[in-house]
């Protein structure tokens, strides 16, 4: 006869077992070029002064302002023009009374200038320039350090590094970055039926889908997925998978958690930890199962271990509500996209399990969601669906009308 299930938790006690997994953080330098979207592991200050030296802010002449004093364009005021410097040259004259010099944006203010005319507001007559208008002191200079100064405060730990974020790390010259290590994750797909893509599809069998999908999702929550053969639904198969990978940090698989003879992850994890959760209150995802690996004394926990229903729509539901947060957290990741619903009327009258949440898959047209009542194994559903809403348990019945909140599947 076939195992039942321990216990069917609810899912608001799985989220609070899940939020006490235990999370090993390590930190690495990674070189610049390899730090987009990374999580910075140290808050970072500046080791230069930002700008590093006195800076033309526009296009213009270096002046002394009090040159300018009551220029206008109809009585404007004439300087010699000395020189010309461009970004990324070294001044070699110095702006004297009754002088200028031409600079470009960017480039060094020559001694004695202690501001910049903006080009437009000049005119060229053989060897003078006309001042149309007066500038005061300090016109168009970005000063030493009037960014930033050395030492002080430019980003701070835990922040995903965006390409905004590079260039504050260029602008002091960092050449390698501190990041956290991103989790490794193993995803395993079980089942005597399950074969590898673009193998001959034989009666009974059916294409390997959730080793793709899972593994994408776990991409996107800033893990790195390991790839797996496929497992047969057998207790040495599975322990000897589970067994090669001893530098991964979680395991997820899928199939093999269901109630009955399939039931191989808990028969494998009562032998070599402890399973957590063995079956979830909600729909779809009831055979999920949650464990840890541990040492051979049985203190340490050396994996997690999600075990995720074979359907691919009850894999994936598990996985945004229950493991996603949890990876997202492993990896660093503050930015939880699961927030990010938008209300909707339903289209039609809808039914939920009685005594589970359900998660319920949508097609989205204009300010109404139509249900797509499909079950859990058709992956077509989530061909059609553009999110999906969450039923309590304890609601029988949601009218037509009834506003929802819709979690878009594309977030991830």
């Amino acid at each position: 006869m076939g195992q039942e299930f321990l216990k069917i938790t609810d899912p608001e006690e799985v989220e609070k077992i899940i939020s006490k997994l235990p999370i090993k953080k390590t930190v690495e330098k990674v070189p610049l070029e390899a730090a987009y979207k990374r999580v910075l592991a140290e808050d970072v200050y500046a080791t230069i002064n930002l700008p590093p030296f006195r800076r033309a802010a526009m296009d213009g002449y270096a002046v002394i302002s009090k040159d300018t004093f009551d220029a206008s364009e109809d009585d404007p005021v004439a300087l010699k023009l000395k020189d010309v410097v461009l970004a990324g040259e070294i001044p070699e004259n110095k702006v004297e009374e009754g002088t200028c010099i031409e600079v470009s944006t960017g480039a060094p203010i020559p001694e004695g200038a202690d501001a910049v005319i903006m080009i437009e507001f000049t005119e060229k007559k053989g060897t003078d320039i006309l001042m149309l208008e007066s500038v005061p002191l300090g016109a168009n200079i970005a000063r030493e350090g009037s960014d930033v100064k050395k030492g002080g405060f430019l980003l701070r730990e835990g922040e995903l590094i965006t390409p905004d974020k590079i260039g504050v790390l260029s602008a002091i010259g960092l050449l390698e970055v501190p990041v956290y290590v991103k989790p490794r994750v193993v995803v395993i797909s079980t089942g005597n039926e399950v074969i590898k893509v673009g193998e001959k599809l034989e009666y009974g069998k059916v294409y390997d889908i959730n080793s793709y999908t899972i593994s994408n999702a776990v991409k996107s929550c800033g893990c790195i997925p390991i790839h797996s053969d496929i497992v047969n639904d057998d207790y040495n198969s599975l322990k000897n998978k589970i067994n090669e990978f001893t530098d991964a940090d979680v395991i997820i698989t899928s199939g093999g958690t269901s109630a009955g003879a399939g039931d191989i992850l808990k028969v494998v994890l009562d032998e070599m930890g402890e399973v957590l959760v063995h079956g979830i209150a909600v729909k779809p995802g009831k055979p999920t199962l949650i464990g840890v690996i541990q040492d051979e004394e049985g203190n340490k926990i050396n994996k997690i271990i999600f075990g995720l229903p074979g359907y691919p729509v009850a894999a994936l539901m598990i996985f945004y509500n229950f493991v996603a947060p949890f990876l997202r957290k492993f990896a660093s990741l503050n930015e939880s996209p699961e927030g990010k619903s938008r209300e909707f009327k339903l289209s039609r009258r809808y039914v939920p399990s009685r005594g589970r949440r359900q998660y319920v898959l949508v097609k989205i047209e204009g300010d109404e969601v139509h249900p797509i009542l499909k079950d859990s194994g058709a992956i077509t559903a989530l061909a059609e669906a553009d999110g999906y809403f969450i039923a309590p348990k304890n609601v029988e019945i949601l009218e037509e009308g009834t506003y929802v909140d819709v979690f878009p599947l594309k977030t991830y």
